[in-house]
This record gives structure tokens, C-alpha cells and sequence, in this order.
């Protein structure tokens, strides 16, 4: 049982809120103004604060409520603000989680959802108050992607953000170099939402191609096509009451956008070949290496589908600009693939140490996985050496071009390329003349 202070000037709000929250165990206090949230604190503990954002009559803007939150969050920064209104935009929920709020609810609201967010928004809360907000965060987040380590001040204000928008329904996309780990972001999220009772569904748009784009997202019935030899569930009915995680999202065709945001802002499609319209209850999550404000401008990417997936946006730094991390990193998967191989080592000498430090990385936290696992299957000896990465402090091959296999050739140059774009996957794909597809093929392949 907690107890949770409700602030709206409308009677009949507070009497259902009071309703609703007292069968689900809890006790609730009621507040008609802005002023009375003030002086309900400095008399009470909460567990929860509701709020309406509008208060003057003929006021829809919510205005009074967004002013009011940060000064909430200066007298307890843990606790939880669901806002509501019946004047609900994207922009004006965006803005009220900015400024600190958790969570929001458009009346007229779902007693379920409400209750959801009730719970999990008390439960969050009360790991927080149990020590620092970031080691709470932390561990809570490590929980859902056990390799998921990020100790470096870079990662501060992304391990924040998860904590803070991971509960709610909000619509995210995690941007960030190749294999920085944005996978790992959205099972983090996943996990600490009150979705994860269902498997999170993943899809990489960028291994789609235009032919089995809708039967993969939306399923297809039988002989809807040649190959059509059973119904098939598509993507989106699978991730039903649960997050689905589009991988590299603007590989998405122009001509293929329309369709995709129209699930999106409805929830309803159909399945090839069926003229049935079915509904589907999904939280969205995308990733991308790609400036999609950029691919607006150029006219590659739909604004209003941006729109609809960056509600939230989660940016992931390089991992160059997160040294801090790469030892902790190294020696997480020295443990991971020494297991897997059956071998023992006691970590890592002096040059390998130097060496790692020196590299620049251009695969990020993906290429560190791979070189790592490299080194435990070259090592004969009880600690991993700097020969056994395979790694120059230039950032390139130790050896000559001259002694390396045609593979390793490849990898060597999709790297130089990503280091020399900065990591911008369709740059290094244009300057090495691959198509985007074949590109993400290559760095699926080498691990980069």
C-alpha cells in the first residue's frame, strides 16, 4: 500500500482517481491547486504524485503544470510525477518528461494502463530511494542486459534517461555509432518496463528487402504468394502487449514508409493477402547510426514517421569517448568467452592494457567483443598479451597487408572507412562503393 497525492480541479477526477487507487490498495490525499501540491509535501511523504497540467479556466496549454515540475523535482528528485490532461499532444508529453516528469496519462484514461503505471512508477522509485539515483539505475539496468556496463560519465545521462522513460509507453529511438550497444539499450528498456512479462520481438530492417518487407512486419495468409505455404505471423502481431525493436530503421524504402507509420499511429494492418484488419498493442523501439534529420532533408526518410518514433531520442556515445569503459568491457568479455572456451586467464598484461587503450575502436563495443574473443582462442599463456589482439596502436592490422587473408583484408579497409566517417555507417558504405544492405552484411560478418 502506498500513498499518493492527486492535485486536479475537477471533483469528479478526484473522486474517481480516489475510487480507482483505493481498490487497488492504496491511500490517497487530493489537492484542487498547484499551491496545494506545495504544501502537501512539506506535511507528507508520498509515494506517487498525480497532476493535471491546467488549472485557469479556458487554459489548455498546460502551461502551470510544466512550470511546476522542475520545482517539484527540487524539493525530491525521486519522486515520481505522472502528469495528466485532456489536452494531450506528443509534444506536450515530450515536454513534461523533460522537465522530470515520469510518466502521462490523457484523460479520459484506461484504469489498467493507469494502474500499470501507478505500480511500476512506485516500484522504481522505491529502488531509487534506496541509494544514489545512477547506482539504482545502474543496477536495475543491469539486470536486464547483464553486459550492459557503464561506468565512464559519458554514459550518466544515458543509464538517467533509460530510468526515467523506460516505464512508460513512450515511443523511443537510440541513435549512435555502429556497435555501441543500442541492442542492449532496448532490452534495458524493455526489461524495465511493464512489458516484460512478453518477449521483446527484433527485427533489422536493414536485412529487409522491399519483397519481404510487409510479410515479415505483418505476416501473410496462405498462398498469398509462391512461397505462401502456411499462415505466418508477421512482426507486429507477434510483439503484441509487448516492445518490438526495429533495428537500423532508416534502411527503410521511402515507398514502404507509408505503411509502417500507419501501424504505428493506429495499431491496425492486415496480413498479405488477407483483407482482415487486425490490432496490435506494441511499444515501439528503433535504432539507428544514421542522422535522420538529415535523411528528412534529403528527402529519404518521412518527417512524419520521425515524428512518430523519436518521442523520446537516446543517444549512445562512441566508445572512444568512453575510455573509461574499456577495461571494465575488455575484462567482462575476457570472462564471457574464457567460460565458452574453456580456458583461464588472470586478465590482461601491461601491453595488452596499453594497447586497448590506444585503439581507436571504429566498431565500438562490438569490435572490443570480437577482438577480445580473438585474443582467448590465440593466447597460450595465463594472460592475454598484446600480440594476442591482433591490434596496432595506429588502429590497424599488426601485420602487412601482405600476410593477411582476403577477409581480413576486407575488415581491415570496412574499418579505415568507418574511422575515416566517423562512424557513419552510409558514408564508409559510399566510399568503399557497397550498397547499404551489403554493407550491414559485411559488418554483421566481421563483427564490427
Amino acid at each position: 500500500m502506498a500513498r499518493i497525492l492527486i492535485a486536479d480541479d475537477q471533483p469528479d477526477v478526484l473522486e474517481a482517481l480516489r475510487i480507482l487507487l483505493k481498490g487497488a490498495g492504496h491511500q490517497t490525499d487530493a489537492v484542487t491547486s498547484l499551491a496545494g501540491i506545495f504544501n502537501a509535501l512539506d506535511k507528507k511523504d508520498y509515494a506517487l504524485l498525480m497532476m493535471d497540467l491546467n488549472y485557469t479556466r479556458d487554459t489548455t496549454s498546460g502551461q502551470e503544470g510544466l512550470e511546476v515540475i522542475p520545482k517539484l523535482q527540487e524539493i525530491d528528485s525521486t519522486l515520481p510525477i505522472v502528469v495528466m490532461t485532456a489536452w494531450a499532444t506528443i509534444d506536450l508529453a515530450v515536454e513534461a518528461m523533460k522537465r522530470g516528469a515520469r510518466d502521462f496519462v490523457p484523460k479520459p484514461w484506461d484504469n489498467e494502463r493507469l494502474l500499470s503505471i501507478v505500480r511500476t512508477q512506485i516500484e522504481l522509485a522505491g529502488a531509487l530511494r534506496k541509494g544514489r539515483r545512477l547506482e539504482a539505475a545502474n543496477q536495475l539496468l543491469r539486470g536486464g542486459a547483464p553486459n550492459l556496463i557503464a561506468e565512464s560519465p559519458a554514459m550518466r545521462p544515458v543509464l538517467e534517461m533509460i530510468s526515467r522513460v523506460a516505464p512508460s509507453d513512450a515511443n523511443i529511438l537510440i541513435t549512435g555509432e555502429n556497435g555501441t550497444g543500442k541492442g542492449l539499450i532496448a532490452q534495458a528498456l524493455h526489461a524495465l518496463s511493464p512489458r516484460t512479462s512478453h518477449s521483446m520481438i527484433t527485427v533489422n530492417m536493414g536485412g529487409l528487402s522491399e519483397t519481404i518487407f510487409e510479410s515479415e512486419l505483418f505476416g501473410h495468409v496462405k498462398g498469398a504468394f509462391t512461397d505462401a505455404k502456411t499462415d505466418r505471423a508477421g512482426r507486429f502481431e507477434l510483439a503484441d502487449e509487448s516492445t518490438l525493436f526495429m533495428d537500423e530503421i532508416a534502411n527503410i524504402p521511402l515507398n514502404l514508409q507509408a505503411k509502417l507509420l500507419r501501424v504505428i499511429e493506429t495499431g491496425e494492418f492486415e496480413r498479405v493477402g488477407s483483407s482482415k484488419t487486425l490490432h496490435a498493442n506494441v511499444r515501439i523501439i528503433s535504432a539507428t547510426n544514421s542522422n535522420l534529420h538529415d535523411e528528412v532533408a534529403a528527402g529519404r526518410f518521412r518527417r512524419d514517421l520521425l515524428f512518430r518514433l523519436n518521442t523520446i531520442e537516446i543517444g549512445l556515445p562512441a566508445l572512444r569517448d568512453r575510455k573509461e569503459d574499456i577495461m571494465p568491457l575488455a575484462n567482462n568479455f575476457l570472462r564471457m568467452h574464457a567460460k565458452r572456451y574453456r580456458k583461464e586467464f588472470g586478465g590482461f598484461d601491461e601491453t595488452a592494457r596499453e594497447r586497448l587503450m590506444a585503439h581507436p575502436f571504429p566498431g565500438n563495443v562490438r569490435e572490443l567483443d570480437h577482438v577480445i574473443e580473438r585474443a582467448v582462442l590465440m593466447s597460450t599463456g595465463p594472460q592475454i598479451k598484446a600480440r594476442d589482439l591482433g591490434l596496432s596502436t595506429g588502429g590497424g592490422d599488426a601485420r602487412g597487408l601482405e600476410e593477411m587473408s582476403l577477409e581480413e583484408v576486407e575488415a581491415y579497409l570496412i574499418k579505415k572507412a568507418l574511422a575515416r566517417a566517423g562512424g557513419n555507417a552510409r558514408q564508409a558504405a559510399e566510399a568503399l562503393g557497397l550498397s547499404r544492405s551489403a554493407f550491414y552484411r559485411r559488418l554483421q560478418q566481421y563483427g564490427l
